[in-house]
């Protein structure tokens, strides 16, 4: 286990190191920060790589085979009713202990926290029960993705316009650490049932649908409840002048984080109880194995946020505010894109959703050809916010065309890219984006004078938004590589050539290049 722990702080080692290079860069460079500021985001990274390495093993241990588990009773049950009920139940509970969704929740005071949590975890519910019916039921992913997405536009029109991005990005905070691993998992373990030639493809594409859910649900909030006036609190960088006030910060904040992921962790380990007692599907040294998994997933999650909230924010807050309101400002747009690139690779569930794309695929889609997708995507959704929120253009004009692309996407994409496309979507926008990339956007706005209500939410949205075009743009190229290859390995194999499988297993990650 030892041996399994270091490997995985060692990934995570490789994933955080290049970003924190272009922020020490950054801050000899164009931005001179305060030495305390930079300690404590150099602890605030080695906080991170310790519970990330704690949270992808605990997830593997843990969440990922209790999702399955659970995703297989629920086919096996001969009531449709109770499929129902479980689903809406576990999007519900899972979605209320999602850390991400807490944080956002606090940061919308016209509207009390525990009622907009409530609406985007109902929104979760609700669109777990669609995302598990639709594989039972072999329901194409994209006719409900078009109708879902033409809905939300539509209810948006009727919206506060101050409260639209605030529900665009409640569709990115709900897929957080805590949800994406169960669900992915849960999808997997659904679709293992079905013997037919699509439930490969329809294991993904739960996430997609549990992040339209909180959109559509949060917009008509903002439409029938007028949360109008809303207003955020900028991020207040705190004076670090010695080491001791930096330790004195993470203390301080520590307790905060242990008491939220213990009640996000709590409320799904009762829920596993229940289940275990009612199904007894598990052995004894699977759930000893499960256990083992809770502990390192809690962990990792409290080090991981700890580090996170207290160590990249402020100086997220602080290089997006001096760079803005300096004459260089438009050098925000290429340094975004470069931190986007490798920031994607910092987010725990990427790391999950990349291992099970490559597993799901037999390597047909490996882990690097998603990193590399991913970073693409997120390096072109942080240069089009930055020009966004420094030109003061609406997020509709682009979310709209945006999607529009990705939806038309979907017709011509093998349909297994465009369920981890979608889900990617959600994946992408975890806690790296509202702990570092959010403040960058809040200081940014603050700097060009703009609002952050409008301007500085949003980001989500776009960083969820990205992926769904790129991963798919992959996809296309696969689809038209293997219809260029069937017609070689016919001939192949009507040769007898013992390696006519090599033809359609190509190397994509050269074919790239």
């Amino acid at each position: 286990m030892n041996k399994i722990l270091k490997e995985k702080i060692m990934e995570a080692f490789s994933s955080v190191l290049p970003i924190t290079a272009i922020v020490l860069i950054a801050s000899i460079v164009l931005v001179p920060m305060p030495a305390g500021t930079i300690l404590m985001f150099l602890v605030g990274s080695a906080l991170l790589i310790i519970g990330m390495g704690f949270f992808t093993l605990g997830a593997d241990m843990s969440m990922i085979p209790m999702g399955e588990g659970i995703g297989i009773q629920l086919t096996r049950s001969k009531s449709l009713f109770i499929s129902i009920f479980i689903s809406f139940i576990m999007g519900l509970i899972i979605t209320i202990a999602e850390p991400d969704l807490q944080v956002l929740a606090r940061q919308v005071p016209s509207v009390p926290p525990m009622t907009l949590i409530l609406t985007v975890a109902a929104g979760v519910g609700i669109f777990l029960v669609m995302a598990v019916l639709r594989t039972l039921f072999k329901i194409q992913l994209s006719i409900l993705l078009i109708i879902f997405y033409i809905g939300a536009f539509i209810i948006s029109y009727f919206t506060p316009n101050n409260f639209i991005p605030v529900a665009f990005d409640s569709g990115g905070v709900t897929t957080g650490p805590m949800t994406v691993p169960f669900i992915l998992a849960l999808g997997v373990g659904v679709a293992s049932i079905r013997s037919d030639k699509n439930s490969q493809n329809d294991s993904f594409g739960l996430v997609a649908l549990c992040s339209i859910g909180p959109i559509l649900a949060v917009l008509l909030l903002g439409m029938f409840n007028k949360p109008n006036g809303a207003t955020v609190e900028s991020h207040v960088v705190p004076v670090v002048e010695t080491s001791r006030d930096v330790v004195k910060n993470f203390a301080i904040e520590f307790p905060h984080y242990t008491e939220d992921v213990l009640f996000a962790l709590g409320a799904i380990v009762v829920f596993f109880v229940i289940f275990q007692i009612v199904s007894r599907r598990y052995k004894r040294h699977q759930i000893a194995r499960i256990t083992i998994g809770f502990v390192y997933t809690f962990i990792g999650l409290v080090v991981f946020l700890t580090g996170v909230n207290v160590g990249f924010i402020p100086v997220g807050q602080f290089l997006g505010f001096q760079l803005a309101s300096s004459p260089f400002k438009w050098i925000l747009v290429p340094l975004s894109m470069v931190i986007g690139y490798f920031i994607v690779a910092a987010e725990p569930a990427v790391h999950v959703l990349n291992k099970q794309v490559e597993e799901i695929s037999s390597g047909a889609i490996p882990q690097k050809i998603m990193n590399r997708g991913l970073s693409i995507g997120m390096a072109a959704a942080l240069a089009v916010t930055m020009v966004r929120i420094l030109t003061g253009i609406s997020l509709m004009w682009i979310l709209i065309p945006g999607y529009s692309l990705a939806l038309i996407l979907t017709f011509f994409v093998p349909k297994i890219f465009t369920g981890i496309a979608f889900d990617s979507g959600g994946v992408c926008s975890g806690p790296m984006t509202s702990t570092f990339l959010l403040p960058l956007a809040m200081g940014t706005c603050e700097g060009a004078g703009r609002d952050l209500m409008t301007d500085a939410f949003g980001i989500v949205s776009m960083v969820a938004m990205a992926p769904l075009i790129v991963i798919q743009l992959i996809g296309l190229i696969y689809g038209s590589k293997i219809k260029t290859a069937a017609p070689k390995l016919e001939g192949a194999e009507t040769a007898g050539k013992k390696d006519a499988g090599v033809i359609v297993d190509f190397d994509i990650e050269e074919y790239l290049k």
